[in-house]
């Protein structure tokens, strides 16, 4: 008898802050479908929600103090034991809410290394689409993740959309097969030291800067040091 697989652990972050919430709807139809497709290939997938409004203050005291609260404690804990990543956004003035950025900001820079992500946006015009691919996507690409091809950008117009549905299906298919593939992990125990930071991690842990040199006085508003007279 085959050992059954142990199940998908998908992390889905949402940043919506209304109730109900168009991008929190719009993570649940992404992660729904991922299940399905999984359940399809023999496997199964369990779901862990970071709702962000409901770390909002415990975000805010990370990026003033360093300080991580409870809450910002289990979001680390289940992203970092995650194969796969649903991270979903609003779009405000063109870019993702400063909540979903600052969430990610926080983070320790070498916790998503490889991780396999779907991008999604939700705006109420179709003018914000390309901020997915033009923002989102540059951010997880510095925090070294395997963002999915397909992003899922939803407008007030799109959720009755056929379109709609063939663009989740589609990202959802691609992290699937991405989390069968096992990169992450892969990756991860084969070169993680070459994947770290050279200065460390969002936390301030930055090594041998040398703050007396011209370039930090200039960076702080001083001059250079006169040079020798010969």
């Amino acid at each position: 008898m085959s050992t059954p697989k142990e199940p998908y652990r998908l992390a889905v972050v949402s940043a919506g802050t209304s109730d109900p919430s168009s991008t929190r709807m719009l993570a649940d139809r992404i992660a729904s479908r991922v299940g399905a497709l999984a359940s399809e290939r023999g496997a199964s997938v369990t779901a862990d929600v970071i709702d962000l409004r409901e770390l909002a203050s415990e975000i805010t005291t990370a990026i003033v103090s360093q300080l991580m609260g409870p809450k910002m404690t289990r979001a680390i804990e289940v992203l970092g034991r995650a194969d796969g990543i649903v991270a979903s956004a609003p779009v405000y003035k063109a870019a993702p809410s400063g909540l979903f950025s600052s969430f990610f900001h926080v983070l320790d820079n070498d916790l998503l290394i490889a991780k396999p992500v779907v991008l999604a946006a939700t705006a109420g015009t179709a003018r914000h689409a390309l901020v997915v691919d033009e923002q989102m996507r540059s951010l997880f690409a510095y925090l070294r993740t395997m963002t999915v091809p397909t992003s899922v950008f939803a407008a007030t117009e799109d959720w009755n959309s056929s379109e709609l549905g063939e663009r989740i299906g589609r990202a959802a298919i691609e992290l699937v097969l991405l989390m069968e593939s096992g990169f992450a992990e892969q990756v991860r125990s084969e070169s993680w030291r070459s994947y770290q930071h050279e200065f460390g991690s969002a936390g301030g842990t930055e090594l041998d800067i040398d703050l007396g040199s011209d370039l930090m006085r200039l960076a702080t508003g001083g001059a250079a040091k006169p040079p020798r007279q010969k």
